[in-house]
Order: structure tokens, then sequence, then C-alpha cells
């Protein structure tokens, strides 16, 4: 059995600032497999890499980043040394396609940005085979999915409510992946049973996790055979896969 892909969320940002190159740098210096980024569009629907609404949650400038232009963007500093700023889904695509194995989300809610990332994406058609495409929003994938229908798209499921039992999560999980054109449905661990696994791959979706952020997770998803997760602790991914590989030699 292949051995699973390790995923840096984010990049590996624990002493750089997330989503920005030097993180994306330090993830290749680890030996991560690829790197998950998020992606929004400035004022001027211009694609940049970026998680969050606000900019106040990790850089020098406040308000929601919706409302920046992609030249005034320029002006941001992330981080508290002023080093890194917030980088366009061109530059990174630049730098790392081909290099790297790509997970790029889309945040949405725009429509429109997923014709937006597919036209960034049409300048790299020799890196297609290792990057993919994940939303939340089926309408996205499904959008994305139409530009380019090379480029897997998977769907992120959120954690379950308190009220949704195994035989819901189930039948949503495979039924939002079919409304999405996914290839793939992202899990929470928490979700992960040999049950839903079985389920949703048997009506030809596969599983990856994410939120892979403690070691008992890791063990899990390990376990079940996962083969794909992302992961914000790589280095400790990385010795655990190691150490599960050298057991089932």
């Amino acid at each position: 059995m292949k051995s699973p892909d390790i995923i840096a969320h984010r990049g590996v940002h624990d002493e750089v600032p997330e989503n920005t190159i030097a993180a994306f740098e330090r993830a290749i210096e680890l030996g991560a497999d690829g790197i998950e980024f998020d992606v929004r569009l400035t004022a001027d629907g211009q694609p940049v890499v970026y998680h969050y609404y606000y900019l106040e949650e990790v850089t020098n400038a406040s308000g929601p980043i919706f409302e920046y232009s992609l030249d005034q963007l320029t002006q941001v500093r992330v981080g508290s040394s002023g080093e890194h700023r917030i980088p366009t889904l061109l530059e990174v695509l630049q730098q790392f396609a081909g290099e790297i194995a790509l997970e790029i989300e889309i945040k949405g809610p725009e429509l429109e940005s997923a014709k937006i990332i597919a036209d960034a994406l049409m300048g790299f058609e020799a890196s297609w085979q290792s990057i993919e495409v994940t939303a939340f929003e089926p309408a996205l994938l499904r959008e994305l999915h139409a530009h380019i229908p090379e480029i897997p798209v998977d769907l992120l499921l959120p954690l379950n409510p308190p009220w949704m039992r195994q035989d819901v999560l189930e039948y949503a999980a495979v039924k939002a992946g079919h409304l999405a054109t996914a290839r793939a449905i992202h899990l929470h661990p928490l979700q992960l049973t040999e049950d839903l696994i079985r389920s949703v791959q048997g009506n030809g979706l596969e599983i990856h996790s994410y939120d892979v952020n403690d070691r008992l997770s890791i063990e899990k998803v390990l376990a079940l055979g996962i083969p794909k997760f992302d992961t914000e602790i790589v280095l400790e991914a990385l010795v655990a896969r190691a150490e599960f590989e050298g057991r089932a030699s």
C-alpha cells in the first residue's frame, strides 16, 4: 500500500507566518508531500493567498480583504517581523507548481473566484497532475471542474452538528460529493469510521482528512489507510508515518 501523503496546512508556520512563501519553503525543507493554501479575491478581483476575511487576524492592516485592491495589499505585512507579505496565487504557482503537490482551497464566496483561479491555472498545465482544488461549497467546485476537468476537485465537509448521526453523515457526504463533481471528500478525524469509509468509497469517492493535528489523529488516519491528510504538525506526522511503516514491514 502506498504511503499516505502528508500535506502542510497553510505551509509550515511554526516559525514564520502561515500562507506565506517562507511557510511553503519550510514545508519543502521538512519533506512534506504537498502544501495547502487558501485563495481569496481582492477588491479588483485578483486571487491572493490568505485564509481569513479580516486582515487584522494576522497582518498589520485591518478590515475585510475584499475591500483592498491588490496594489494596496502590497503594503500589508503578515506577522510581526515586517518581512512577510500576502502572496498572489500567481507567485505561488510560479515558485511551487511542479516542485511540490498543491492543494488550493477556494474560500469564495464569489462564484467568479472559481473561473479566476481556473484562468490562473491555465498557464501551468504541465503541473496539473500534482494540483487539486478544494472548497466547502459544491458550486465553486462544479464551476472549477467545468473550466478544467483535468484537475481533481475535492469537497471539504465540515464537522457535523450534534443532531446528525452516522447514517445521515454518510448519506450527506456522498450526495454532496457527487453534487460537487468531487474526486474525494475531506473529513475531520472525528468523522472517520470504517463503515463511513466503506460507504463513501463504495459510491466512487475517495476519502482524505483535514485538521489531523495531534498524534492520536495521525495514528487514526494511518491505521484507517487514508491516502492523504492535512496537518499543522508536519514533522511529527512524518515521524509517525515512518514509525507506522516500520511496524507494518
